[in-house]
């Protein structure tokens, strides 16, 4: 299975750089894998597409404002540091620029010094460091008034209101990039879809390196996923299984949602409780256990997360379906519209 397998022609207009305001007045492109048809739809149509006796999954992570901009302090060089992933109190697993420069040893300030850091190791499989904080204050509290929340590279507009790049039900802090297909979901669209009779069951997964990190090699099977947490509760588990057993369908939103089911299920499809690190990688031939429908948006060429749809639909069928979606001019990545594939 060759990456390049998982190309299509994107053109660059079609990359969404703000969101839509309301949010679930985002374009809905619906996919019936049974008979291949499409339907183009509102995403506030989505509760139509759902059944009385449906789990709808979400991943009630948060994002963190993960982006720090300060300077080398002994030399003022502009540096920038993400936060990926948590170690304990004080360390950080992290991705810094100019990585030449910032070597174990070195001193970072934010805030004219309110904030620093000192970088301890190297992760050698992602390019980033381990990172030390020191602060006077609450951690949490400083990094809330001197981070930005991490954008992805594509989108160039500056976000006016950071709330926006949190789901509405966003609650557990730890992500360093929101489930975005979660974005497209009002307060009151989800009371409608609980008045109907579906069953909204949270999980979690800490967004991290993992999800979006590029593939570099040719034989896509030789990628390796960098390990994000996540977690199922017991009741989360229990509601899923039971759900199933009665006949109804787990409608995922967004492949975080997927990923950390399809890590805590066995073979059988059964649905375990459980908080741990997840690299599993979902691609065509990998077999799907314990999920039934997928609402997700549109995703990079070449992407770990196209070829998590492609495992749903088939490589063939998800870039006949992007080819439509393109031709129709639907908005793309982060800030774009949404598909319902079932």
């Amino acid at each position: 299975m060759k990456t390049s397998d998982f190309n299509y022609d994107l053109p660059e207009e079609l990359i969404a750089q703000t969101p839509v305001e309301p949010r679930d007045h985002s374009r809905l492109l619906v996919y019936h894998r049974k008979n291949g048809q499409i339907e183009h739809k509102h995403f506030y149509d989505i509760i139509d597409y759902l059944n009385p006796g449906d789990a709808l999954v979400i991943n009630e992570t948060k994002v963190i404002p993960a982006r720090l901009l300060g300077v080398k302090e002994d030399t003022g060089v502009p540096v920038e540091v993400l936060l990926l992933r948590r170690h304990n109190a004080t360390d950080w697993e992290a991705l810094v620029r100019p990585g030449r420069r910032l070597r174990p040893g070195t001193i970072c300030s934010f805030g004219d010094g309110l904030l620093r850091c000192e970088v301890l190791d190297n992760v050698e499989d992602i390019g980033g460091r381990i990172v030390r904080f020191h602060c006077d204050g609450v951690f949490e509290e400083v990094l809330d008034r001197l981070g930005e929340m991490p954008l992805p590279p594509y989108i160039h507009e500056k976000l006016q209101d950071a709330t926006r790049y949190q789901t509405v039900y966003a609650k557990q802090e730890g992500s360093a990039a929101a489930p975005t297909a979660g974005l497209h979901f009002t307060p009151e669209l989800l009371e409608r879809i609980k008045a109907k009779g579906i069953t909204v069951v949270p999980v979690l997964l800490h967004v991290g390196l993992g999800t979006f990190r590029p593939v570099k090699v040719e034989n896509a099977e030789e990628h390796v996923m960098h390990s994000e947490f996540c977690q199922v509760t017991e009741e989360a588990a229990e509601t899923l299984n039971r759900i199933r057993q009665s006949g109804g369908r787990i409608v995922c939103v967004g492949t975080t949602s997927v990923r950390t089911l399809e890590t805590m299920a066995t073979e059988d499809g059964i649905i375990h409780a459980g908080a741990r690190d997840t690299a599993i990688f979902i691609y065509p031939g990998v077999k799907i256990k314990a999920v039934d429908a997928l609402i997700t948006n549109f995703h990079l060429p070449q992407s770990t997360l196209l070829m998590l749809v492609s495992a749903l639909t088939g490589r063939d069928e998800a870039l006949s379906v992007y080819r439509e979606a393109v031709q129709e001019r639907y908005r793309f990545f982060s800030f774009g519209d949404a598909m319902f594939i079932e």
